[in-house]
């Protein structure tokens, strides 16, 4: 979830800027400044998008603990989709300790389509 080089490409010209800086000038401690900003706004981006996932995963689980008879398998599922959010049925009824068929019945989702949408915000470079 740390993404440092998502913060340099969004930086590209402050990034070779300060490269240069330092092959012309020997300036490291900008380079360093620059370097821990990326570092502390990625990992500031980390926390809320890891805070996002847990509410995420608290409402999925509530959602699917109505369903019932079947939520029992339908949890497993969940456990294995947010181990994994792309994965196999076969994957699914071997995480899960399920049959084929129970597996099946569990997954309602093929791919954790939310939780990738999350993690992937905000990667999108211009």
């Amino acid at each position: 979830m740390l993404y440092l080089s998502l913060y340099f490409k969004q930086n590209r010209l402050e990034y070779y800027r300060l490269l240069d800086e330092v092959w012309q000038e020997g300036d490291w401690e900008s380079w360093v400044v620059f370097f821990l900003e990326g570092v502390a706004q990625t990992a500031d981006s980390a926390v809320t998008t890891a805070r996002r996932l847990s509410v995420l995963f608290d409402e999925d689980r509530t959602r699917v603990r109505q369903e019932g008879r079947r939520a029992g398998s339908a949890l497993r599922v969940h456990d294995a989709l947010r181990a994994r959010p792309l994965i196999t049925l076969q994957q699914v009824a071997k995480r899960t300790h399920l049959s084929f068929p129970a597996a099946t019945a569990g997954m309602r989702v093929f791919v954790y389509d939310r939780y990738l949408a999350l993690l992937s915000e905000g990667t999108e470079v211009p």
